[in-house]
């Protein structure tokens, strides 16, 4: 079974499989990753991310995980979250995240903790950047993964949420916390298909994020330091489909945030 494969879970590593909710968009590519959790053999599971309130696809996370035993929440935005609070209820499981608003009947995730549950070791790394809450998972089992939520993508790159949430320096940070990761370890992401190697692709984003600095500074020294960010989108990415410009505009405002705090030159 490969991806995408909707309303089935299917099995990547022998301790994480995923759902993915029928909701591709624009900024979801397509759909969101529900990841389910568990070492060969426990019959307790871990969800992580459980997408909209979608009440189809909730349920099949019900019957798929058998007895939940937490649900992690990779960062806020209601694409991962939305649905978390329904879950709770209906798996009678608690809801960690690093933003204390989002949890239920959970203590909040804190960087570096290690989650033991569904006879895993789940260390939480606070990764902030795409937001300021953004977490990834680490899984060092068999086959060592980690869950990258919207921080490294299956296809593409993830934007930076307006700052404050986002910030591009804090981004530029986490991807080179993942840099660090031993070769071979498999992405497990929010959104797209799982990869082969985390070290590698955080290292395409970063020199891919530097490129678009060189960008963005040759655009203002052709527009003008004035420039706004719907114009800097206008000149950098004249080559891409204008439905992906108020997403690229996310990025570009913090890329200029970045640039006039002084920490690209």
């Amino acid at each position: 079974m490969t991806h995408p494969a909707y309303a089935v879970v299917r099995q990547v590593t022998p301790y994480a499989g995923v759902l993915l909710e029928d909701n591709p968009s624009v900024m979801t590519l397509d759909g969101t990753n529900t990841w389910i959790l568990r070492a060969p053999g426990s019959a307790d599971a871990v969800v992580v991310d459980p997408g909209h309130e979608d009440i189809p696809h909730l349920e099949r996370i019900v019957a798929a995980a058998g007895t939940i035993e937490a649900i992690l929440i990779t960062h806020h935005h209601d694409d991962h979250v939305g649905g978390a609070p329904w879950l709770a209820r209906h798996a009678a499981a608690p809801v960690r995240a690093f933003d204390p608003a989002l949890c239920v009947d959970g203590a909040p995730l804190t960087d570096r903790e290690v989650v033991v549950a569904a006879g895993l070791e789940i260390e939480v790394l606070h990764t902030p950047g795409h937001t300021a809450d953004s977490l990834c998972l680490a899984v060092n089992h068999d086959e060592p993964a980690v869950l990258t939520g919207d921080t490294v993508l299956g296809r593409g790159t993830t934007v930076i949420s307006p700052p404050p949430d986002g910030s591009l320096g804090a981004y530029l940070s986490s991807l080179r916390t993942l840099i660090a990761f031993r070769s071979g370890t498999r992405v497990l992401p929010g959104h797209g298909p799982d990869l082969p190697d985390l070290p590698v692709v955080a290292q395409e984003y970063l020199t891919h994020r530097e490129q678009r600095l060189d960008q963005i500074r040759a655009a203002l020294a052709h527009l003008g330091s004035d420039a706004t960010p719907r114009q800097v989108v206008e000149h950098v990415y004249a080559d891409v489909d204008p439905s992906l410009w108020p997403a690229a505009e996310w990025s570009v405002r913090a890329q200029l945030e970045y640039l006039n705090q002084g920490l690209g030159r």
